[in-house]
């Protein structure tokens, strides 16, 4: 099983030094918010900033949100390159290729940060050859797929629909066949939508695109479901599955409540951080119980989860479970189910597995529980984004457009307080963004729940 790490060492500014092509010499043809002559573009400079650390106390006590972020003391402050559109640019459009790829499992808001790409990429630069590269990287590596040309009329409308217009994958072929997929579109600039698997690809192109002399830009833009990218406030696409994951707790609730010793349980997505499982059962207000991968659990014991269902009859006659497709892999033992495709380790079923030793545990005390069980992870992936998604879509896009013209490579988009920034790939993959059990979102959880810690060597506590 992936052991996710908690200890690093702390970032210092060399590690968020962004890498360029080459020098930029091309004046950038931007010079107005559309056509409006009244709203000049402001170019942004290396010298804008954005702080890693922005909260503080009175008795000048760093605050962070990320155990990593030391810059007490320090000035000026640890900071990322803050994105925008830069006044001088490293590719001339006329003589630019690009391409866009997705990787990885679906997520709301692909087929619109796709649109927005290619949007930005001709009407705001004039770059005329736009690529969408099929089914993930293998649509690199293998010159039988054919690349998708990303005109006006093929993306004008895909915004409305989910999934993505290029087909996805897993895996990463063969770098040698990777880069010769570039040479023979003759790419410049490759923009990599996917999570922490995807980007460490992009790191492992751009490495090669520098071995072989070869001045590409590599653009990622963070894509999980599950908003567990490190030094990114917020992935694109989580808040659309939050309101989709939240709808089914609600739905699952009234089904528990129908019935005698009713509990519903809904497995949402999570594999190693449990955000959609905490946010779907606040935005809900129905869950009683929450399980995440970060919280270890016990199902036997005086303290453990059954014992607590069968406090919980005594004052309510239903039980609504929320848990994370991460959590409670221990409570299977040594078992190896292996890997998947891009190599991380396939983990347990935990939501069978907890449907089946509740059943099992009532029905062997004589008295039998209904169980409503859902795992609607295919529907919430293959959602259309929402509102507040769409927008976060297109501002990342451009953000990534405005990078790779200026010649930033080996980095990706990220939002951090509020801003853009640019944080370089070396520093983003190999780490997740875990939630913090001692922190204020899982604190609002168990406020909300009532829950306890179900861990046999805690005190009891109150079944509320």
């Amino acid at each position: 099983m992936r052991k996710v790490p908690t200890q690093f060492r702390p970032v210092t500014q060399d590690d968020l030094t962004v890498e360029q092509v080459h020098e930029p010499g091309v004046p950038s043809p931007l010079r107005y918010a559309g056509a409006d002559h009244q709203a000049p573009i402001r170019y942004r400079s290396n010298h804008d900033r954005v702080a890693m650390s922005a909260s503080f106390n009175l008795e000048g006590e760093e605050v962070s949100s990320d155990e990593e972020a030391t810059s007490h003391g320090q000035w000026p402050p640890i900071s990322f390159e803050r994105a925008g559109p830069r006044q001088m640019l490293a590719f001339d459009p006329k003589e630019t290729t690009a391409a866009v790829v997705t990787c990885g499992g679906l997520c709301p808001g692909l087929n619109d940060v796709i649109r927005a790409l290619a949007m930005c990429l001709r009407y705001h630069y004039g770059v005329e050859r736009v690529f969408g590269i099929r089914y993930g990287y293998a649509g690199l590596a293998d010159p039988a797929i054919a690349p998708l040309p990303l005109s006006k009329h093929m993306v004008s409308d895909i915004h409305k629909s989910g999934g993505t217009i290029l087909g996805t994958s897993r895996g990463f072929p063969p770098i040698d066949d990777i880069m010769a997929g570039i040479r023979r579109l003759g790419i410049n600039m490759l923009f990599t939508i996917g999570g922490d698997g995807t980007q460490r690809g992009a790191h492992d192109i751009h490495l090669a695109c520098r071995a072989y002399g070869m001045d590409v830009a590599v653009i990622g833009i963070p894509k999980t479901i599950d908003n567990d990218v490190a030094w990114v406030d917020q992935t694109f696409g989580f808040d659309t599955a939050v309101g989709i994951a939240a709808d089914v707790v609600e739905q699952l609730h009234i089904e528990a409540k129908s019935v005698r010793h009713g509990i519903g349980m809904a497995k949402l997505m999570g594999r190693d951080a449990g955000h959609i499982a905490a946010a779907a059962a606040l935005a809900s207000g129905d869950a009683n119980v929450v399980l995440v991968p970060e919280v270890p659990f016990e199902l036997d014991g005086p303290h453990g989860l059954l014992n607590f269902l069968e406090r919980r009859w005594q004052v309510s006659d239903h039980t609504m479970i929320v848990v994370a497709e991460g959590a409670g892999q221990h409570l299977f033992g040594d078992t190896d189910p292996g890997s998947d495709h891009s190599g991380n380790p396939i983990y347990q079923d935990i939501g069978l597995y907890l449907r089946d030793r509740i059943m099992q545990h009532f029905a062997a005390k004589g008295d039998p529980v209904s169980v409503k069980y859902v795992d609607p992870s295919y529907l919430v992936r293959s959602g259309r984004a929402n509102a507040a998604d769409s927008i976060f879509c297109i501002r990342l896009a451009h953000n990534a457009v405005h990078a790779a013209m200026a010649g930033r490579t080996d980095m990706m988009i990220g939002r951090w307080y509020g801003k853009f920034t640019h944080v370089p790939l070396p520093v983003a993959t190999g780490r997740l963004k875990v939630m913090n059990p001692r922190g204020s979102v899982w604190r609002a959880v168990l406020e909300n729940t009532g829950q306890p810690a179900f861990r046999n060597h805690r005190e009891d506590e109150t079944v509320t």
